[in-house]
């Protein structure tokens, strides 16, 4: 795949494990992190591919944690107990950068229901406020009325404008782009570990062509996919945490895409073989 971002400024350039940071502990003891050297980001988009137990979100979480990246429906990183581990691989690390900056956010997959409900709950909290506010200024002037609830309809107008009506509502694969829509902004590094979990292959291109834009506009882009079409971006640098040390690959030559071709040519062969 030919590369197509040469003039855009990549924002996080590289990182490394500190001298002597390694040990036979979680999550040192994970032999593509046992194996870490200096990871050079090359392009916009940097995509982890590898099995199950490989290391992509171990990786992915500490490289987080590192940049103190903002949560999308999950705790704070430097509160979340699940991300201890996280925390302990980010400390040792060394990052480099063009241009330090803290937009953008860090995303699993399983963390997106936890921000729906989040929204929903916010939503009807605001409403409450405008009942009670009509309540108790029911005998109050249209203008002293106004006044109240100004705060509450404000936030609730803002929350709608960004996120739309009912995010909650929709189905989670129109939910989860709407969330990328309303969040995605210039100059931002995004971590997103398995970010297709809930999109079919029709919104997973959305997804590429969302963060095509957002190359364009300076964004850098961290993934770990086990998509043939995430994997596909146009200009990725692809790494294999299949090997240790983690190694470049060619898009035409993952395993895993050549096993879709193959099934996908024949699937009734495959099938009948089961």
């Amino acid at each position: 795949m030919s590369k197509i971002h040469d003039n855009i400024m990549i924002v996080l350039q590289s990182i490394r494990l500190r001298a002597g940071a390694k040990s036979n502990d979680f999550p040192f003891s994970v032999p593509v992190i046992q194996q870490l050297g200096e990871l050079c980001f090359e392009s916009p988009v940097t995509v982890f591919i590898g099995e199950n137990g490989t290391g992509k979100s171990t990786l992915l979480e500490g490289i987080a944690a590192a940049i103190h990246a903002i949560t999308i429906g999950g705790n704070n990183i430097d509160q979340d107990e699940t991300l201890d581990h996280a925390r302990t691989l980010a400390a040792s690390m060394v990052l480099s950068w063009t241009v330090k900056t803290r937009r953008g956010f860090f995303l699993r997959a399983e963390d997106f229901f936890n921000f729906s409900k989040e929204l929903a709950r916010t939503r009807k909290q605001m409403e409450a406020e405008i009942e009670r506010v009509k309540v108790e200024y029911a005998d109050s002037s249209p203008l002293a009325q106004g006044l109240a609830k100004a705060p509450f309809v404000s936030s609730l107008h803002e929350m709608e404008s960004r996120y739309g009506k009912d995010l909650d509502a929709r189905s989670h694969g129109e939910s989860f782009l709407q969330l990328f829509k309303a969040r995605f902004v210039p100059n931002g590094l995004y971590v997103l570990d398995e970010p297709e979990a809930p999109l079919s292959p029709v919104r997973q291109l959305a997804l590429v062509a969302m963060m095509k834009d957002m190359a364009g506009q300076g964004c850098q882009f961290l993934v770990a996919t086990h998509s043939p079409i995430l994997m596909a971006y146009p200009g990725a640098t692809i790494l294999s945490l299949d090997d240790v040390p983690m190694k470049k690959v060619a898009f035409d030559d993952i395993e895993h895409v050549k096993f879709m071709r193959m099934f996908l040519n024949d699937p009734e062969n495959f099938l009948n073989r089961l």
